[in-house]
């Protein structure tokens, strides 16, 4: 969310912030990926990360969602949700 804002990183500030929200992420994710297989961990952070940007900038940056976004955004967190519910299967 703060790409838009920090200017092409031209803002320093946003900059900043940006910078060290990505590092802090990326060092918790470490920890993540040693208690859960790493395509399960990947798979949520993508569905998860895309789900949540796209109503976060329809909320802040008024972007217009049309019906079938929304319907695919609900789909990627119900398969999110059935992968986390089956990590601990056998595959």
């Amino acid at each position: 969310m703060l790409l838009p804002v920090s200017q092409n990183f031209t803002r320093l500030m946003p900059t900043t912030f940006l910078a060290i929200f990505y590092l802090g992420a990326f060092y918790l994710l470490t920890f993540v990926i040693n208690k859960l297989p790493i395509a399960i961990v990947y798979a949520t952070w993508s569905g998860l990360g895309i789900f949540t940007i796209a109503i976060l900038g329809y909320i802040f940056f008024k972007q217009s969602l049309a019906w079938q976004v929304i319907l695919g955004l609900f789909l990627i967190v119900i398969v999110v949700i059935l992968v986390n519910s089956f990590t601990h299967k056998v595959i």
